[in-house]
């Protein structure tokens, strides 16, 4: 007996967020917080970066500064921002593997895409520009949305942007925070563990170690049983 295979949906679009998943930012972000606490004289441990990451840019400022950066929380924000900015226009970036090439294919392949990062645009354009043509159409910042993740709001931003409805969506994450921001948002979650262990989460669709080998037919593949459940109950 032939087995059954399930049914193949294509994604309405790729949602993807940035730092983490498809540029590898974090060790960057976690040295400027690194210098930033030395300038003050603040305690701040590797754990204490780790603890930030997915987290909005606010947040990190607000407890920066209680651990005692005496700066305003936009300062620390536009500090940290600026400064991983300028190392990023320094050089090659620092692609993820499978990332940029899985954004192209999708490309090719007609399927739309959108960056969704609590980075502030400034930064996002960086990346956003590096993959000119073939990149993403729709870019939702940080600045772009009153609430950080873990609330829905950017993927819902960036889904109403493109004219698609969310829950046809696959959004690609790398921390428990944007997962969780994702699945609020009705996206199939794809999950890629990076800097942050990701196996004990309990929500997401599909958990990855790495997009290495990760082309737009195995995408596909991977999210078009839970992209099919979520098409059935719409229609119900």
């Amino acid at each position: 007996m032939t087995a059954q295979h399930p049914e193949r949906v294509l994604p309405a679009a790729v949602l993807w967020d940035m730092d983490g998943t498809i540029i590898d930012t974090e060790p960057i972000w976690q040295q400027s917080q690194v210098e930033l606490t030395d300038r003050y004289g603040a305690e701040w441990t590797h754990e204490d970066g780790l603890s930030l990451v997915g987290s909005g840019l606010e947040r990190s400022g607000e407890i920066l500064r209680d651990r005692g950066v005496d700066m305003e929380v936009e300062e620390i924000v536009l500090w940290m921002t600026d400064y991983v900015t300028q190392r990023l226009q320094g050089g090659e970036l620092p692609w993820r593997p499978g990332a940029r090439e899985l954004v192209e294919e999708l490309h090719d392949r007609g399927i739309p895409t959108a960056l969704v990062t609590m980075s502030r645009r400034t930064m996002a354009l960086v990346t956003a520009d590096a993959l000119g043509a073939r990149g993403f159409r729709v870019v939702v910042a940080g600045d772009d949305v009153d609430r950080p993740k873990p609330h829905p709001d950017a993927y819902l931003a960036a889904a109403a942007q493109l004219g698609v409805d969310p829950t046809a969506c696959v959004a690609i994450e790398d921390s428990a925070t944007g997962v969780a921001s994702a699945v609020a948002s009705g996206a199939v979650t794809v999950a890629v563990e990076h800097i942050v262990p990701l196996s004990e989460i309990s929500g997401g669709d599909v958990h990855l170690t790495t997009l290495a080998d990760v082309d737009v037919d195995r995408l596909v593949e991977l999210t078009s049983p839970a992209l099919a459940a979520r098409t059935e109950t719409a229609s119900r």
